[in-house]
């Protein structure tokens, strides 16, 4: 906490004024990423955009991989809301690109859980985070028939 004032370039106070413990300040900046992309998501229309919102997500999931545990301490039902409300936002441009047959037809909105889960995984263990988010892109989607 005292790195995060320092860097807001604000007194800590301020800073526990407003989040009384690290997991009120994950929360927040959780909750701020799936409003935003809950707003980008929106306006994803074209089936082809499908790729680089999912791609925009799992490279924000890549570059703030240091909140991942810090959010996995949020209480069961913050997190359930959180991920069901990043999965919701994600699901029609997923069903658009699966019409446009930019996406396997097999993969379902909840998979979209499972593949962040891998990519947390390669980046807690080391492992090059960039590259598996390409190679889980390439599993995801095909070329349009």
């Amino acid at each position: 906490m005292p790195e995060i004032a320092r860097r807001a370039g604000v007194g800590q106070a301020t800073i526990y004024r407003h989040f009384p413990d690290r997991r009120a300040l994950a929360e927040a900046v959780v909750t701020y990423q799936v409003d935003r992309l809950e707003n980008v998501a929106a306006t994803v229309d074209h089936p082809a955009a499908f790729r680089a919102l999912l791609l925009e997500v799992l490279r924000t999931q890549v570059a703030m991989r240091s909140l991942v545990p810090l959010a996995l301490k949020l209480e069961q039902g913050s997190r359930d809301r959180l991920q069901h409300r990043v999965i919701a936002a994600l699901t029609g441009p997923l069903r658009r690109a699966q019409a446009g047959g930019y996406v396997r037809a097999d993969l379902a909105p909840a998979d979209l859980a499972l593949l962040f889960a891998m990519v947390h995984g390669a980046a807690e263990a080391g492992v090059a985070a960039e590259r598996s988010v390409d190679l889980l892109l390439d599993g995801v989607f095909c070329s349009p028939a």
